[in-house]
């Protein structure tokens, strides 16, 4: 589900500090993903939706296998497989996916109308080798990474991933070192079809719609293309000799397209949580001339471990730019149009749902989110607001203003193995280049079982 987050240490040491000498592991998990919407504007039909109409519903099943080994001292091996499945609920209960891997079969059908198949997917998400010698770690194949403008979406029921090769250095004391080649992807940035484009697949591609659910991440049969254009490099430290503050800088060589540097400042200290971001993208490389995208943000919050945690977070983005702040694997942006819609964000402000809101050119965002537990059950009460203003000397559309409000509230529990979630979002949307302002509000249920 969209809690959960993944550390790119932690994946990379994976080979080094968790397998015993000839050690075999298989696990995996089952999910069964339900989302449903009630909207006062429309869907992709034209048609008003109420909570449980199959026209404002979304739905997925998907199987996922992991097995890792050791191949020797130091040296281990995996592979993932993900499996994605419709159940044959389209046409039925459900008439969107959460996953955009899907193929289609049109049965010969001109529109939604007259039916359409969605084709199940199998991919190899994860197949890498990985070594540690020296204090340093090698991990060279297909592998979830988590930097923080190319990383691993994992709140959908499949995930994308990178072919990349990573070296991951600790001999500094209390010091991180990361450097990275990324050469492809499964994001959504980097689908192509036939004709060398990017696209929409699954339902979404038929009907031009996808906002019911934020399908969209994944290229189509998680086929893995070339990461941007030429591929990207990445070099990040991370530091934490003064043990409260966490110190990180990332630097990213994006060849033809941009250059991008995040840095980033977090403490703990009693319980007084705060931090500070910032970013900046140059995509003069992209389209000559163009200013750079900046962005920061602000964090501040308190951690009582009986009570819970509460967190106030503001965030910018400069009106200027040109493809926005949010994840580069899975950010469709373009010079002429609203920039990483449905792609995530790492900035504090980052909504629960309404992905793409907080990280577009010209937003000011701000979240208040509050966790806790209650009777064993993880609570979670979110409010976020982005507010969107295009400056007209941006290469984006100086049109796409738009007010986006969101709540979320969301409870979580484990049952042994079996995770689940209940999410009730609520959603306001005024959109400049629509010109709508849409009332929408999401109940979704999330089943993980764990093997």
């Amino acid at each position: 589900m969209k809690l959960i987050k993944l550390s790119l240490v932690a994946t990379l040491l994976i080979g080094s500090s968790v397998f015993a000498i000839e050690n075999t592991k298989v696990s995996g998990d089952v999910k069964l993903f339900y989302g449903t919407m009630d909207s006062d504007t429309g869907t992709y039909l034209g048609n008003k939706t109420s909570l449980f109409d199959s026209e404002g519903s979304y739905g997925n099943a998907a199987v996922n296998l992991e097995l890792t080994t050791d191949l020797t001292k130091g040296v281990s091996a995996g592979v993932k497989g993900t499996y994605v499945t419709t159940l044959g609920l389209e046409n039925n209960l459900v008439d969107n996916t959460w996953s955009n891997a899907h193929g289609i079969t049109s049965n010969n059908a001109a529109t939604f109308a007259g039916g359409l198949q969605l084709d199940d997917t199998f991919y190899l998400g994860e197949l890498w080798v990985a070594g540690t010698a020296f204090d340093t770690t090698a991990k060279v194949g297909r592998q979830s990474l988590d930097t923080p403008l190319a990383f691993t979406e994992t709140w959908g029921v499949d995930q994308n991933t990178f072919e990349a090769a990573v070296l991951i250095n600790q001999s500094i004391p209390d010091t991180t070192l990361v450097g990275a080649w990324v050469g492809k992807s499964n994001g959504s940035a980097d689908g192509l079809d036939t004709a060398g484009n990017k696209a929409l697949t699954g339902l979404n591609a038929v009907n031009g719609y996808a906002s019911a659910a934020q399908a969209g991440y994944l290229a189509q049969d998680g086929k893995f293309n070339t990461f941007g254009t030429d591929g990207v490099y990445v070099a990040g430290i991370i530091n934490n000799s003064v043990k409260p503050l966490t110190l990180s800088a990332w630097y990213y060589s994006l060849q033809q397209m941009a250059e991008a540097y995040w840095l980033q400042a977090d403490i703990d200290v009693d319980g007084i949580l705060a931090g500070a971001q910032y970013v900046q993208v140059d995509a003069d490389k992209l389209i000559s001339g163009v200013d750079k995208d900046k962005a920061y943000a602000l964090m501040l919050g308190y951690k009582a471990n009986e009570l819970g945690t509460i967190k106030l977070a503001y965030s910018s983005v400069d009106d200027e730019g040109t493809i926005g702040v949010a994840n580069v694997a899975t950010g469709e942006g373009s010079a002429t149009s609203r920039n990483g819609s449905g792609a995530q964000s790492k900035l504090y402000t980052e909504m629960w749902w309404a992905y793409g809101s907080v990280s577009q050119i010209g937003a000011d965002a701000y979240s208040l989110t509050a966790e806790t537990t209650v009777y064993g059950v993880n609570l979670l009460a979110g409010y976020y607001y982005s507010d969107i203003n295009v400056a007209a000397s941006s290469t984006v559309n100086p049109n796409a203003d738009a007010e986006v409000t969101e709540i979320a509230l969301v409870a979580s529990k484990s049952f042994g193995p079996l995770d689940t979630s209940l999410a009730i979002i609520f959603d306001n949307i005024e959109d400049n280049i629509a010109n709508t302002d849409e009332d929408t509000t999401h109940l979704q249920v999330y089943l993980t079982y764990n093997f």
